[in-house]
């Protein structure tokens, strides 16, 4: 007889990890799905090399899922419930994460489906009342288990139909760690990620940048990626300029799949820049003043910056501090 499978959401943190160990602890084959929504931090592909590092130190299985495109289309700009503090739709997002992980149950075999949360952790996403509202928007049907806080929580399917046993799930609530952090060390985790987490949503000046993006077009998955790199500037016509601010982010730059933006690269040592392929000729001569600022050229003389066909002959600003008039919400 085959083992019983479940699909856990599994961010890479402790709870996470916890709530994966409590249900193959009881026999059952756990499947981490990492949902790549585009948004999760400037590291993903170290974080993919971690999570299946610490998924296997369990002996779980990790599954990448990449909702990019539909979490765009379908959950970011038009939320049931609204936004966090910041751009962050997070009843939404964790639903539609369910929502996708219910849909994939019949590719893996698997019955029902886990996560980490804990009850009253997060203030917006895990209340009682938002883990309700939660497994409406994903139409759960009992098949949601939340084993550090299942004891609180009515019996799930995987409860009444005994593919779980209930005395060995948790009663954790609140924003403390005392109880995970011993369960760790019984279970022998040494390795995870802070709780703090890592979505760019929550983060106020990426946020900033999003809604000022689109003041001046609209988004998609390229903007994503091009507002993670480098210093970002809005130029007088409304072209948008990004100048990286180190080797790594030249290499990130370069590499880069862009229609909307055009690359370009100085005569002498200095950043990798873009800028908007539809962006006026005084914008280009202005992207490439302030480009040269940012290098090792000397205000005092010309150089020659090509921008696809054209050719502009300027000088940098005297100072950074010129310009930084151009720069986006005052971060460097």
């Amino acid at each position: 007889m085959s083992k019983i499978k479940a699909l856990s959401l599994f961010s890479g943190g402790l709870d996470s990890l916890l709530a994966m160990k409590l249900i193959l602890e009881q026999g059952v084959e756990v499947i981490g799905l990492y949902f790549d929504t585009g948004f999760g931090g400037r590291g993903e592909e170290e974080k993919k090399a971690y999570l299946e590092r610490v998924a296997k130190n369990i002996g779980a299985k990790l599954e990448i899922v990449d909702i990019k495109e539909q979490f765009i289309q379908e959950i970011l700009f038009n939320p049931v419930y609204g936004y966090g503090k910041n751009f962050n739709p997070c009843i939404d997002c964790h639903a539609n994460m369910f929502r996708v992980a219910l849909a994939l149950l019949p590719k893996f075999k698997a019955k029902f489906v886990i996560s980490g949360e804990v009850v009253g952790q997060r203030p917006m996403s895990q209340r009682f009342d938002a883990l309700k509202k939660v497994e409406g928007l994903a139409k759960g049907e009992g098949l949601i288990l939340r084993p550090l806080s299942a004891k609180l929580l009515p019996p799930t399917i995987p409860e009444i139909k005994g593919w779980v046993d209930r005395e060995k799930l948790l009663d954790i609530k609140g924003r403390g760690r005392e109880r995970q952090l011993k369960l760790a060390k019984k279970f022998g985790i040494e390795e995870f990620e802070s709780p703090a987490g890592g979505c760019l949503l929550t983060d106020e000046f990426f946020s900033k940048k999003i809604r000022e993006h689109l003041k001046y077009d609209s988004f998609s998955l390229e903007d994503v990626e091009v507002l993670k790199w480098g210093r970002h500037f809005r130029l007088k016509d409304g072209a948008k300029l990004v100048v990286s601010r180190n080797k790594e982010e030249n290499e990130r730059l370069k590499n880069l799949n862009l229609k909307k933006y055009t690359l370009f690269t100085l005569p002498l040592p200095g950043p990798v820049s873009l800028i908007s392929k539809n962006a006026s000729k005084e914008d280009r001569l202005l992207g490439a003043k302030i480009a040269l600022t940012y290098s090792k050229a000397t205000p005092s003389q010309t150089y020659e910056v090509k921008i696809e066909n054209e050719k502009f002959l300027t000088s940098p600003f005297p100072s950074k501090k010129r310009a930084q008039e151009y720069f986006l919400n005052g971060r460097v």
